[in-house]
């Protein structure tokens, strides 16, 4: 077969999306030398690894947000094989497929939080997704999601048959591991830090309830004076007055370090370093960096709804999310309590072990087969 995959999301965006797309095709490079592929992309790659010979690249010189109001917005029919030439299966793995004439078509949709959640979305964005997603979805032969949890707001929501979907877990990168590096401390004197510390990544945006994160942090602070600084390790991104204000009212500031996008590089340092990874999250269609975390040997706390019980298994303490008190109080139980940091530090360990890019690269290329 010939197979093209939007491949945009992973070189125009640096977490999320784009690390998990670099992931799965990155393995799936590793794993099929007998197809042919062709990785479409609004905007240049500016450092490409190096890929296998059926790999071919197809760049258009515009970036992604030109190419989406030229399909999204405007409607404009121009099929993406005119860019990719003839292909059998086109596979978009970011919410909405281009114009296609022929291609076989599969979607991956990775959560439903604009549907479950519109206030956590940035206006212009919903609106994006409100008119782009279901028509790409009624389009899609096969879809794609993160977890059982979206799985399930998928056909509950749009009423899709759950045979139309089929589940690919993101994988564990063993770069998170417990080891720790020469460079660890270079890496958290960059950043200012200095240990202990509290520690959550994500970008800056409603859903990640960090203001939640703040209060419950402030309250162990003021009740069972806490040496710990906060740090947040995201960059900024959307409808983030309500996170200035909780850091402005907290009235320790100076304890609450915000370090903007932080490269993938360091982030293992970063959880290696934390006390304690906190991932209070309104809203997760997978959520790997509690993965990640439980990798780098750091005990977590994280939120009791969509798909984080799913993927943390017995191995983090799951709270309510909007119950500042309750999160306190857990975090507080981990910080405490050497038994259960370190046990939960070993379920961490082996929790990672389900959880591979290989295999979601296997589940995927079982999905393509059915298109043969």
């Amino acid at each position: 077969m010939r197979i093209a995959i939007d491949y945009t999301a992973a070189i125009q965006q640096h977490a999320g999306i784009g690390r998990y797309t670099r992931n799965l095709v990155g393995a799936l490079a590793e794993l099929d030398q007998s197809n042919q592929y062709v990785l479409f992309s609004a905007g240049r790659d500016p450092a490409p690894p190096p890929w296998p010979a059926n790999f071919s690249r197809r760049e258009l010189p515009i970036n992604d947000r030109h190419l989406a109001i030229l399909w999204q917005r405007l409607k404009l029919p121009l099929p993406a094989e005119l860019f990719t030439g003839r292909i059998d299966l086109f596979h978009s793995p970011d919410f909405v497929l281009p114009p296609l004439v022929r291609a076989a078509k599969v979607l991956t949709i990775h959560d439903l939080s604009f549907v479950r959640l519109p206030e956590c979305s940035s206006p212009a964005l919903l609106r994006y997704l409100l008119d782009a997603v279901p028509p790409s979805i009624a389009r899609a032969d096969h879809l794609l999601a993160d977890s059982h949890a979206s799985k399930r707001d998928l056909a509950e929501v749009y009423n899709i048959d759950p045979q139309r979907i089929t589940v690919i877990y993101a994988g564990f990168d063993p770069v998170f591991t417990a080891v720790p590096a020469a460079d660890d401390a270079e890496v958290l004197t960059r950043h200012g830090l200095s240990t202990p510390y509290i520690l959550s990544v994500g970008t800056l945006q409603p859903r990640k309830n960090y203001p939640t994160l703040i209060r419950a942090y402030s309250r162990l602070v003021a009740e069972q004076d806490i040496p710990h600084q906060l740090v947040i390790a995201g960059e900024r991104g959307w409808l983030t007055e309500e996170i200035d204000r909780a850091i402005a009212d907290s009235g320790i500031t100076e304890r609450i370090r915000v370090l903007g996008f932080t490269p993938d590089a360091d982030l293992p340092a970063l959880y290696r370093g934390a006390a304690l990874f906190a991932f209070p999250s309104l809203y997760e269609g997978f959520g790997i960096p509690l993965l990640e975390a439980m990798g780098c040997g750091t005990p977590v706390v994280a939120s009791n709804n969509s798909s984080l019980p799913e993927v943390a298994g017995d191995a983090a303490i799951l709270v309510e999310p909007r119950d500042a008190e309750a999160l306190a109080a857990a975090m507080w139980r981990v910080l405490s309590d050497d038994t259960l940091r370190s046990s939960l530090c070993e379920r961490g360990f082996a929790r990672t072990q389900v959880f591979s890019w290989q295999a979601a690269a296997e589940m995927l290329l079982s999905v393509y087969r059915r298109f043969s």
